[in-house]
C-alpha cells in the first residue's frame, strides 16, 4: 500500500481542518485592517445621522501623493461651509493614555500595555498634505484637524479638545457656524481633492502599506 493511500482517508476525513485553519490564518492577518474599515465605517454612519447632508460632504478613504514621492492615508475629509477636517480613526478598545505633545502614547487592555504614535502628530501630516493639495484654494487655518476614538475605549488623561469618543465629534463640528468657504468654492474644494486621490485599488492600498512599514522601521530605529 502506498503512502498516498494510506493518508487518503485521514485527509478526507481532516480537509476541514485545514481550511479552518487557513482562515484563521488569513483572519489574524487581515484583522488590524479590518479592524480599522469598522471604525471608519462607524464615522461615517454617524456624519450620515447627525450631519446636515446639505452642507457637509464627507470624503472617505483618501490616498493621496505627498511631496516625498510616496503617500499619505486620510480616513475622512469633510468638507463644510464652516471650514474642512481632518478626521483619523481609531477603533482601539482599553483605557488611553496621552496628552498633545507626547510623541508616544499607551493603550492599556487589562495588564498588556500597546504603544501606538500619537494620533494629532499622525494627522498633522494628513492636514500638511491636504493644505498643499487645496494650496491655491483654501487658506490652511480653514483645515482642521480631528481625531475620533470609538465608544469602546475610555481616555484616562485630560485629552485635547479635538480628540473625541464616539460620535461626540459631530457636536464639535456643529459648533463652527461661520461661513468660510462659499459653496462654489467648496464645490471646487471637492473637484480637486478628487482628482488627486490615488485610486482605490489592491496597488494602491500595497504601495501605501509599505511606504508606512519603511516610515514605522525608521520611527523604531530613532526611538
Amino acid at each position: 500500500m502506498s503512502i498516498s493511500q494510506i493518508f487518503a482517508p485521514l485527509l478526507s476525513q481532516l480537509w476541514w481542518l485545514i481550511l479552518l485553519a487557513a482562515a484563521l490564518g488569513l483572519f489574524k492577518v487581515f484583522k488590524p485592517l479590518l479592524k480599522g474599515k469598522m471604525g471608519e465605517f462607524t464615522v461615517s454612519v454617524q456624519a450620515k445621522l447627525y450631519l446636515d447632508k446639505e452642507k457637509y460632504i464627507l470624503l472617505n478613504d483618501c490616498t493621496l501623493p505627498d511631496a516625498q514621492n510616496k503617500t499619505t492615508q486620510i480616513d475622512h475629509i469633510l468638507l463644510s461651509p464652516y471650514g474642512i477636517f481632518v478626521i483619523e480613526t481609531k477603533n482601539y478598545k482599553g483605557w488611553i493614555f496621552g496628552s498633545a505633545h507626547q510623541k508616544i502614547w499607551t493603550q492599556k487592555i487589562y495588564k498588556k500595555s500597546f504603544k501606538f504614535q500619537n494620533p494629532l502628530h499622525q494627522n498633522y501630516k494628513h492636514q500638511k498634505v491636504l493644505e498643499t493639495v487645496l494650496t491655491d484654494i483654501v487658506e490652511p487655518e480653514l483645515i482642521h484637524s480631528i481625531v475620533v476614538f470609538m465608544p469602546d475605549c475610555e481616555f484616562k488623561t485630560a485629552m485635547p479638545d479635538n480628540i473625541f469618543r464616539g460620535a461626540a465629534w459631530t457636536d464639535y463640528i456643529k459648533g463652527f457656524r461661520e461661513e468660510v468657504i462659499p459653496m462654489m468654492k467648496l464645490k471646487r474644494v471637492q473637484l480637486r481633492i478628487e482628482k488627486e486621490v490615488l485610486e482605490k485599488s489592491w496597488k494602491t492600498n500595497s504601495t501605501h502599506v509599505k511606504n508606512l512599514k519603511q516610515k514605522n522601521n525608521a520611527a523604531e530605529a530613532e526611538f
